[in-house]
Formats: C-alpha cells, sequence, structure tokens
C-alpha cells in the first residue's frame, strides 16, 4: 500500500471531502538524528516513506516521545507563512526537558519545518478554508528495554492537508462534561504535549461520542469540579457582551497546555480591546452563568480548530445551552482577525514567519 494515495496526477493534493483531519499527507519528511556522542546530526528532506522500528524501540515500549503541531497558510501573494513557529519550537523544548529528551534549538526547528513546507507548499490546493498542519514529532529510537532514557533519538516533520478540525465551517460544537477521568494531574505531564496524554483521552471521547457530543469536557482530578480544558483545546468564557465583555480562561497551572493559540488570542483580545481573565472556573458557575445570562459565548482555541464556538453542554445530570447556541460575536471577531493575520491579510500582531527557500 503507498504511504500516500492521496496525491493526484497533477501533483496537488485533493480536496478533503469532509472530516479528512490527519489523513491527506504531503510527499516529503525531515528528519534529524541525535546521539549523546555527536548531539543534532545528519538533517534530511526525504520521500515520505514507512519507518522501519526495532521491537524494542524506547519510544515504542515507555512512551518517550513529543510532538508539536502547527499551520502554514497561502498568503495573497501566492506565497506561504508558518504561524508562530519559533513559540512552537519553544513548547517542544519544555515538552522535551519533562520526558529527558535532547533539546532540540529553535532554529533547527524553525529550519525543518520550513525546509518541508518550502518542498511542498505546491501541494496545498487553493482554498480559504485550507492549510497545511505539520506535525513534528521527537522520540527515543535506540533498541533497548532497560529502564532508562533514550541514547539515540530521532526528530521528524510531516505534513497534511486539512480544513478545520470539525469540518469547514464555523459550527458550534456540543460537549460532553466527563466526571469519571481525569486528562492531567498535579506534577504530571498535563502542560507538555506528551504522546501518551492522547491515548488515555481516547475512553472519554468514546463516551462523549456515544452522548452525541463532539468534545470531552476534562474536570480537576481531585475535586472534579475545575473546569481545565475541552478535549485536546483550551477553552474560554465570554461574560458579558459589548463594550462591558470580558474573557476568562482556566490559569496555566502545570495541568493545563500552555496552548498557542490560546496564547494568541489572550494577546489578539488586548488588541481588539477586550478585558481578559485567568481564573479557575467551575462547572457549576458555567451552568449558573448560562442560566444567568452572565455567560454570553463560550468557546475553544487550538492550532486545529482555530476558533470554534460551544454551543450546547451535557452531563450526567444537566443539560444547558451556551446563550442560543449559536456563534457569539466576540467568538466570531476573535475567529475572523485570527484568520486574517494566518492568512497574511492583518499584520498585527506580527506572528507570521513567511517561508523562503532554505539549504
Amino acid at each position: 500500500m503507498p504511504v500516500n494515495p492521496r496525491i493526484d496526477d497533477n501533483r496537488r493534493l485533493e480536496e478533503p471531502a469532509g472530516p479528512a483531519f490527519g489523513q491527506a499527507f504531503t510527499e516529503h519528511l525531515v528528519s534529524l538524528e541525535w546521539t549523546s556522542a555527536r548531539g543534532w546530526h545528519d538533517p534530511g528532506l526525504r520521500e515520505l516513506h514507512a519507518l522501519d522500528w526495532h521491537p524494542a524501540t524506547v519510544g515504542l515500549h515507555y512512551g518517550q516521545a513529543v510532538f508539536e503541531g502547527l499551520k502554514a497558510y497561502r498568503l495573497p501573494d501566492d506565497g506561504m507563512g508558518l504561524f508562530r513557529p519559533e513559540a512552537h519550537g519553544r513548547r517542544l523544548q519544555a515538552s522535551a526537558r519533562r520526558l529527558c529528551l535532547p533539546v532540540l534549538p529553535v532554529d533547527l526547528f524553525t529550519a525543518a519545518v520550513t525546509r518541508l513546507v518550502t518542498a511542498d507548499a505546491h501541494l496545498l490546493p487553493d482554498g480559504p478554508g485550507l492549510s497545511l498542519y505539520l506535525r513534528p514529532l521527537l522520540y527515543a529510537a535506540d533498541e533497548s528495554l532497560a529502564l532508562r532514557p533514550g541514547r539515540r533519538c530521532r526528530f521528524l516533520v510531516m505534513a497534511f492537508v486539512t480544513e478545520g478540525f470539525f469540518g469547514p465551517d464555523v459550527r458550534p460544537i456540543r460537549v460532553w462534561v466527563n466526571e469519571r477521568s481525569a486528562r492531567a494531574v498535579p506534577g504530571g505531564t498535563g502542560a507538555v504535549k506528551y504522546a501518551g496524554n492522547y491515548a488515555t483521552s481516547y475512553a472519554a471521547q468514546e463516551e462523549a461520542n456515544a452522548q452525541d457530543c463532539d468534545q470531552v469536557v476534562w474536570l480537576d482530578a481531585l475535586e472534579r469540579r475545575w473546569i481545565e480544558e475541552l478535549g485536546a483545546m483550551n477553552v474560554f468564557f465570554v461574560y458579558g457582551s459589548g463594550s462591558d465583555a470580558r474573557l476568562v480562561t482556566p490559569p496555566l497551572d502545570g495541568n493545563i497546555l500552555p496552548g498557542i493559540t490560546r496564547d494568541s488570542v489572550l494577546t489578539l483580545a488586548d488588541h481588539l480591546g477586550y478585558r481578559t481573565e485567568q481564573r479557575r472556573i467551575s462547572v457549576d458557575e458555567w451552568r449558573v452563568g448560562c442560566g444567568t445570562g452572565e455567560i454570553t459565548e463560550v468557546f475553544a482555541t487550538g492550532t486545529a480548530a482555530g476558533v470554534s464556538p460551544v454551543g450546547d453542554v451535557r452531563s450526567r445530570t444537566r443539560d444547558w445551552t451556551v446563550g442560543n447556541g449559536r456563534p457569539g460575536p466576540i467568538t466570531t471577531t476573535l475567529h475572523r482577525e485570527l484568520r486574517r493575520i494566518q492568512r497574511g491579510q492583518r499584520r498585527t500582531p506580527a506572528w507570521m514567519h513567511r517561508v523562503t527557500e532554505v539549504s
């Protein structure tokens, strides 16, 4: 079976028909090697290919693997731009330190993702809702079942064409409050993009799907009361409306992933004149606030999802609707303005890294 069956004869990927997140891979793979003796070496751009893994590969057995996710967009002059690659590179460094993996310099990270976009940009079809999603991966690659950090590691970057995580349109999502399991615990790995964080979320997501919901609302592990994340995304609550509106999001307490889109929305909200606050919010406050009208909008943020409105909430005991169940004006404004920046139609804040040829 070919590694990438979706490339047509015109060397452009077919536009995704419906949800196709993570399926329409591009042609190339960037790789770097690391050993304790040589450090980082052997950078290369190769055709996308299957990997040969020894059955005792450390990353497979002990989960010593971290990753990132960032996007490249087509600009008005048909060039390409990467959204905040340096911030993603710094976050990968934090993840690597937590998992005892080698720290990749940010300039090497940026060069690697730039090189892949340079090679495969022609495979991105024209379309305002499409982008290249890049997946950098760092894992322990040596062959040993000794319980110790890897001494040989690989860094890979692959890409695929995608539309929005929930489809091409900005539609409200329905979420399920999970009161049975926890995504993260104090002192754990909730604040890093560790591969194991995602496998442990599958059971809760399956439960949400069974309740006809799009995503899981994660609560704190101790009290099962405080809202932390929404699926693999950060979450914002809008209190009030118009000039009196206030955006509230849970604080980065070590359990919550410091999302690049979360940080971007906080900065963008300030540029647009919205007040912001970082504090804990309980499920009860969410429910009561929606009932009284104090909470007018709720949205989630992430690289894959962008800014996604929440319309309905379900739990084991109660269901409720956010506002009128449709995307609110502040969510819509933030979604639109962030997209304008990513598409090169707005220059402030200056977050776009223009892709140029690299050696």
